[in-house]
């Protein structure tokens, strides 16, 4: 059986959003709801938050959480979690759990660590079927094509495919098109790997931190859900999340 570890990397600023996984979800913060969701996953042995702001690491340890301090320095999610693991010996397996989805579900996390102990899986992660031409054009929600065996070919922030001859519009009726939710598994040894490459051209160009690991040939196996995750990215948001699961307005 493979040791798993879930990473849930918080940061204290955000252009967008301030102290956002500090910010009050009725009644419970953000980083406190993904972490309680987290902990309800069958497939994981531990939870961590890691995190770079002192606020943030004794808000978790007052509610009972684990959490690490890691450094400040840190380009992305990615390079927090190894630090996580590497002060964490002895386990195969780490999640990069988003720290913005205070709804997750955690049967996601089943299936993405399912979809991660496949022989062969290196890195794992979660798409979903679009089903509104909103999304679908919605450059702010990227976009995964995948082959026979659902591994991904390339994400992006445009629609892709193009559709050459239909109209826009009618794109979803001719084509099943996919959104990544963006949860990762990876061995750990892979990891390590992942963050010792430079960012590359298709990462720089997109802005998508998989693209670098897509074009230096590391496969990405993808699993899908049906569970629709929202994450906060904006104040706006957390009045748009407790409008649907709690009908508050």
């Amino acid at each position: 059986m493979s040791a798993i570890i879930g990473i849930i990397p918080a940061r204290y600023a955000s252009s967008r959003f301030p102290g956002k996984p500090l910010v009050d979800i009725a009644g419970k913060s953000m980083i406190r709801r993904v972490y309680e969701q987290a902990r309800l996953s069958r497939a994981l042995d531990e939870v961590v938050v890691a995190t770079d702001d002192s606020r943030i690491f004794d808000h978790v340890k007052a509610f009972g959480g684990r959490v690490m301090m890691t450094a400040a320095a840190h380009q992305s999610g990615t390079d927090r979690c190894a630090e996580v693991v590497a002060a964490h010996k002895g386990f195969d397996l780490a999640v990069n759990i988003q720290g913005d989805e205070p709804f997750i579900h955690p049967d996601q996390l089943d299936l993405l660590v399912s979809c991660l102990t496949k022989p062969g899986v290196q890195i794992a992660t979660l798409i979903k079927k679009i089903t509104t031409s909103e999304e679908l054009f919605n450059t702010n929600s990227p976009k995964v094509v995948v082959d026979a065996n659902g591994r991904a070919l390339y994400f992006s922030r445009q629609a892709i495919p193009f559709q050459r001859g239909v109209p826009p519009e009618d794109w979803l009726q001719s084509h099943s098109y996919f959104k990544h939710i963006g949860i990762y598994g990876f061995r750990t040894n892979i990891l390590a790997q992942l963050t010792a490459l430079p960012v590359s051209s298709l990462e720089g160009t997109e802005m998508l931190e998989q693209l670098r690991w897509l074009e230096n040939g590391y496969p990405i196996q993808t699993a899908e859900t049906t569970h629709e995750t929202i994450g906060i990215d904006n104040p706006e948001d957390v009045e748009r999340v407790l409008k649907i699961h709690y009908g508050k307005h």
